[in-house]
């Protein structure tokens, strides 16, 4: 029987197999996994913002994308993960409010987004899937007996990446 750990905002887990982590209610949040196949071993990373350099308040690495991706990228390696083997899945990154003004400030979702992909790729992270935007929020959670990350939603139905 699987054990299920909860990720919570601005917060991460590691684990390998048979474990599934699991992180309720993205909006404009985004939920990164990463995962090697071959050893099953894996994390989910529940980030707020795409930047620390931006906020006053950096003492959680995990709530922001260019500190909590290379603090879950450490952590899966210490188990025995393989980097090169490494894989991305990630889904979030909603604009869950209408704003007037438009600014790129209210564009929070958009903007973790953007930031989760460039630091994955500059670690040489492959993307295989996401489920990033829209208006809508997701509970994500990754399988690490099969590496099958679940996005599940309240009106849009359940997806495997």
């Amino acid at each position: 029987m699987a054990e299920l750990i909860k990720v919570g905002m601005a917060d991460l887990k590691v684990g390998k197999d048979p474990a599934i982590l699991i992180s309720y209610g993205l909006g404009s949040c985004i939920g990164i996994s990463l995962y090697d196949p071959q050893t099953k071993i894996g994390g989910l990373l529940h980030i707020m913002l795409p930047d620390s350099s931006q906020s006053r308040a950096t003492d959680n690495p995990a709530k922001f994308a260019d500190t909590g991706i290379p603090l879950m990228l450490e952590e899966v390696l210490k188990l025995g993960a393989s980097r090169s083997r490494l894989v991305a899945k990630m889904a979030g990154g909603a604009q869950m409010f209408a704003f007037s003004n438009g600014t790129d400030v209210m564009r929070v979702g958009q903007r973790n987004a953007a930031a989760s992909k460039e630091i994955l790729q500059k670690l040489g992270i492959r993307i295989l899937a996401e489920d990033t935007g829209a208006n809508y929020g997701r509970t994500v959670q990754i399988d690490l007996a099969t590496g099958i990350y679940t996005v599940k939603t309240i009106d849009k139905g359940n997806k495997e990446l």
